[in-house]
């Protein structure tokens, strides 16, 4: 597995892990405390599809006046690691809440986005970004991010986004990786 490195723009630290050079960049936000679900998901993309994947992590919040960043912070920290990887577009996605980072950083950057991965939707009032595709991938028995949820906005825009289930629940891509991946490769190829 790739090594986690740390970026300090304004004092703040970001972990992320960039493997891979492919073509296709994906920006993965995982789930708080979930980093190791999109671990091996990052890497079969990286090293079986040829994707240049980024997770990153989510910073030491506890300089922060309330000590939580709040999801606009997080998608800064999104755009900042980008920036600082020379990326002026990719795929942006997530699992759970990072789906949730990942929808708002595509609705306030839609020009940086090729499209939109949800693993597991949140039930989170963000429209989806005009035009961009969406790929939705959930547990079939997911209790924290319920399957009706990415249905719910699948239906939204069904000209454009997809829904994929798998067997399990909320951490399908850890206990489903290859699966996981495997879908994701599939409909990011097209692009």
């Amino acid at each position: 597995m790739t090594d986690t490195q740390i970026f300090e723009p304004e004092g703040r630290a970001i972990p992320y892990a960039s493997e891979g050079d492919g073509p296709v960049r994906l920006v993965l936000v995982p789930e708080p405390g979930q980093d190791r679900a999109l671990g091996v998901v990052a890497h079969y993309l990286a090293e079986e599809a040829g994707f240049h994947v980024v997770r990153i992590g989510f910073r030491d919040s506890s300089g922060d006046a309330d000590g939580e960043a709040s999801v606009s912070d997080r998608v800064a920290d999104l755009t900042a690691v980008m920036d600082h990887l020379g990326f002026d577009h990719a795929w942006i996605g997530g699992h759970g809440f990072g789906g949730t980072v990942a929808r708002a950083a595509v609705a306030a950057h839609s020009d940086r986005a090729n499209g939109l991965l949800l693993l597991g939707v949140e039930d989170e009032d963000i429209p989806l970004a005009p035009v961009i595709p969406v790929l939705i991938v959930q547990g079939s028995d997911d209790e924290v991010t319920p399957p009706v949820n990415g249905e719910r906005l699948q239906s939204t825009a069904p000209e454009r986004a997809s829904v994929k289930t798998l067997p399990g629940g909320h951490l399908f891509p850890l206990t489903h990786p290859v699966e996981t991946a495997v879908i994701i490769e599939e409909y990011l190829d097209w692009d």
